[in-house]
C-alpha cells in the first residue's frame, strides 16, 4: 500500500490577480475592471469567489492595482441600498446583495504597482501567505459545476493536495495548434482522464507546437506549496519579459519537488474575451431559474429561424 503523506496544514488561502488591464474585452472595460462585468446577474469575480469559498478558502488575497476599487466595494456593506430594499420589503434582492461574500470568508488586497506577469503578482501577495501553501486562481476563468451530482473541480484538487500533500494544476487538453497560447505541462506522455492526475515532469509557457511536451494547457487554478514564493523572488523575466509562474513551477520541479497534473471534468469559460464571455452568460442564463426559460425560446427560436 503506498504511502500517503498528508500536508502539514488546511488550505486557507487563495490569491486571485485582478490588476489586468481587460485589454481583450475593450472597451467594455475601459472604466469598469473586467472582473465585475456580469454574468447573468453576478459579476465575474463573485462567481469565482464563490468557487473558492464552495472548496474551503476562507482568506481571499485580491492582487489590485489602481482604478480597481469596484471590486472591494462589491464585496463591501451598502447601507443605502441595503435600507432602501428593505424599506420596500423586496427582501430577496436585499438577501443576493447581504451575501456577495460568503459567510466565513475574509477578503484583502494588496497592490500590484508594475504589471510585470502572473507570476510577479503572486509574489505580491507573499507577506500575507507567509510560510502556508495556498492556491490561485485567475478570474478570467469560470469553472462552473451544473451537474450537482459530481464533485466540482476545485474540489477535487483541494481533495487531492489533502491526500498526497502535493501540489495541483488544473489542466485541460487543447488543440495542437494553439498550444501556444498557453502554459504546457509534461506529463510523460500518460492520457489523464477527466477528474483525474498525473505527475508532471516539467512545463514551458507558450511553446511552439513542435517544442510543445504536450497539449495539456494550464488552466486558471492552482494549488502551490510555499516553497513558490521563494523561488518567485530568483524568477527572471521569461516569456513576453514576464515573470511566469510557470517558471517557478519548473524549477520547483527541478529541484524535486512535486507537482500533479488534475484534468478537469467540467466545462471552461475564458471571460476574458468577448466569445468567451458572451458563451458564458448564455450557458449561466440556461442555469438561472429567472431567465432559462426565456433563453430557452431565443436559442430555439434562433435555431428554427437557421435551419
Amino acid at each position: 500500500m503506498p504511502t500517503i503523506t498528508p500536508p502539514a496544514q488546511r488550505l486557507r488561502k487563495v490569491i486571485i490577480p485582478v490588476a489586468g488591464l481587460g485589454t481583450r474585452v475593450l472597451p467594455a472595460s475601459k472604466s469598469i475592471p473586467k472582473e465585475m462585468l456580469p454574468v447573468v446577474d453576478k459579476p465575474v469575480i463573485q462567481h469565482v469567489v464563490e468557487e473558492a469559498a464552495a472548496a474551503g478558502f476562507t482568506e481571499i488575497i485580491l492582487v489590485s492595482r489602481s482604478g480597481k476599487s469596484a471590486i472591494e466595494d462589491h464585496f463591501d456593506l451598502h447601507y443605502e441600498l441595503e435600507a432602501e430594499l428593505e424599506r420596500k420589503n423586496k427582501l430577496d434582492l436585499l438577501e443576493s446583495i447581504r451575501n456577495t461574500l460568503p459567510a466565513g470568508v475574509s477578503i484583502t488586497s494588496v497592490r500590484q504597482a508594475k504589471a510585470l506577469g502572473l507570476g510577479h503578482a503572486v509574489l505580491c501577495a507573499a507577506p500575507i501567505i507567509g510560510s502556508d501553501d495556498f492556491a490561485v486562481i485567475l478570474p478570467d476563468m469560470l469553472v462552473p459545476n451544473f451537474d450537482s451530482k459530481q464533485t466540482a473541480d476545485l474540489n477535487a484538487m483541494v481533495a487531492s493536495y489533502n491526500n498526497s500533500g502535493q501540489g495541483q494544476i488544473m489542466v485541460e487538453a487543447v488543440p495542437d495548434d494553439k498550444v501556444e497560447r498557453y502554459g504546457i505541462v509534461d506529463c510523460g506522455g500518460v492520457d489523464i482522464q477527466r477528474g483525474q492526475g498525473a505527475e508532471i515532469f516539467g512545463m514551458v509557457e507558450k511553446p511552439k507546437p513542435a517544442d510543445a511536451p504536450s497539449n495539456l494547457s494550464i488552466n486558471g487554478r492552482y494549488i502551490l506549496p510555499a516553497r513558490i514564493m521563494e523561488l518567485l523572488k530568483s524568477t527572471p523575466p521569461g516569456a513576453g519579459g514576464e515573470i511566469q509562474l510557470t517558471d517557478a513551477m519548473a524549477n520547483l520541479i527541478a529541484e524535486g519537488g512535486k507537482l500533479m497534473a488534475y484534468s478537469m471534468r467540467n466545462p471552461c469559460y475564458d471571460c476574458g474575451n468577448k466569445a468567451g464571455f458572451l458563451e458564458a452568460n448564455i450557458m449561466y442564463g440556461l442555469q438561472h431559474p429567472e431567465t432559462k426559460d426565456q433563453l430557452k425560446e431565443l436559442l430555439s427560436s434562433l435555431q428554427q429561424a437557421g435551419s
